[in-house]
């Protein structure tokens, strides 16, 4: 096959949660256990740390393999879901995955003419694992795709369990309170493996810790009584700097409000993963992964900047959770707001819409990105009116953003975001194409 080919079957020939939503989702680990034995057991041998959440398990992931990468360790980063280019789930030292690896994996796939019939991300976690295994990658961050209990990428066995926070988000497939998807995101807390939780509180940290003394796992919270792993934080041009973490003074260059909450996880981990001897890591290998995440690991769509006079930022923060940092810092920008928003048809937006009304001196652009899932503009225009919001629709998300680019000012603020796929669209519009 060529790799066009091989992107038609896994895209179009796989059940696909990027495209189909819940229909695609596939609980239970049976078929990735198998598959990783067709393949050899690729996921066996690898040292991981695994990270689960409702928001910022991308940053923190992405965060924790940079600071390796600068170690000097040579480290696989699964994520999903991609943006451009289906290869920016799997990389080594930030290297997409080729496009020859991605075919001749395939390729032995079907040679095998296994009766199961796994989905895209059963699939494709076995491939990153296989590229990982095949590599010999030092190791791997992985990051969990829905859930943590039943999600494929739990077959492994880390050194370390991450979870990031916890919001509502995919609840008719984890559960309808933030106490039932904590319990769905517990699973991937193992028996004996330090784990690290960034954000709980009440119902949600006593879930973390029956889970913890269940399996016998030592468990930190990232903000335990109140103490963070930093003393202060402020805003620079470059990103944020951090006061006095256990690796010294700190710049980072992600720059979102929701990153310093992120970034609390993001020390304790690497904090306890040196003081446990873990992984050997030095001030100045934290201090030069955190300065050029981006850089290092090629994380897009995280508060991003793609544009200047009018600005215009995207990011990738779909939910009640992502949106809570979203409008505040919105509010926080200079000049009228210029918001082209659009969302799929599988969740439930109304929270997020009755935050979006709160944005100062905003108009709204309501549009649909292109895959199956979204909603069309239409739709959402007229659910976004009982929150009190009125704009104009557009069919594409690059004729929503035009409109926006032809109102703004040089003073302005254009603002692209709602759903992963309204971001990948316009990234597919300003983003040199990369080989």
């Amino acid at each position: 096959m060529t790799y066009k080919d091989t992107i038609d079957f896994l895209f179009s020939q796989l059940a696909m949660y990027q495209q189909q939503g819940p229909s695609a989702y596939k609980p239970g680990l049976g078929t990735t256990l198998a598959l990783d034995r067709a393949f050899g057991n690729p996921s066996e041998g690898l040292r991981v740390i695994h990270v689960a959440g409702t928001n910022g398990k991308g940053s923190t992931s992405h965060s924790l393999a940079s600071v390796f990468q600068a170690a000097g360790l040579k480290t696989g980063l699964f994520t999903s879901p991609h943006l451009l280019d289906f290869r920016e789930r799997i990389r080594i030292d930030g290297r997409m995955i080729p496009e020859e690896a991605v075919t001749e994996f395939v390729d032995r796939y079907k040679a095998m003419m296994l009766e199961m019939r796994p989905s895209f991300f059963e699939l494709t976690t076995i491939m990153a694992f296989d590229w990982f295994a095949r590599n010999g990658v030092d190791v791997a961050v992985v990051e969990v795709g829905l859930g943590g209990r039943l999600d494929s990428t739990n077959i492994v066995n880390p050194v370390m369990s991450v979870i990031t926070n916890i919001s509502l988000d995919h609840t008719a497939l984890l559960g309808s309170t933030p106490e039932q998807i904590a319990g769905e995101k517990a699973g991937i807390i193992k028996a004996s493996v330090p784990a690290v939780v960034g954000e709980a509180e009440d119902g949600v940290k006593e879930v973390f810790l029956c889970k913890a003394k269940e399996v016998g796992a030592p468990l930190v919270f990232a903000s335990d009584d109140g103490r963070l792993p930093y003393s202060g934080y402020e805003y620079t041009e470059n990103g944020i700097l951090y006061f006095a973490t256990p690796f010294g003074d700190l710049s980072c260059d992600l720059s979102g409000s929701c990153q310093p909450a992120n970034m609390a996880t993001v020390l304790t981990t690497l904090d306890l993963l040196r003081r446990g001897g873990l992984i050997e890591l030095s001030d100045a290998a934290v201090a030069e992964g955190l300065a050029d995440v981006a850089g290092h690991t090629g994380l897009m769509g995280r508060w991003m900047t793609v544009g200047s006079a009018p600005r215009v930022i995207c990011d990738t923060g779909h939910n009640i959770g992502g949106w809570e940092y979203i409008v505040p810092r919105l509010n926080s920008m200079p000049g009228k707001k210029k918001i082209v928003v659009g969302f799929v048809n599988d969740k439930d937006i109304r929270a997020v819409l009755g935050l979006a009304a709160t944005i100062s001196e905003a108009t709204f652009y309501f549009t649909r990105a292109s895959v199956d899932r979204a909603l069309p503009a239409d739709q959402l225009a007229m659910i976004a009116a009982e929150s009190g919001l009125s704009g104009n629709s557009y069919p594409t998300v690059e004729a929503a953003f035009m409109a926006a680019k032809k109102d703004a000012g040089a003073d302005d603020t254009i603002f692209v975001g709602g759903s992963t796929f309204v971001v990948a669209d316009l990234l597919a519009l300003v983003t040199p194409a990369k080989g």
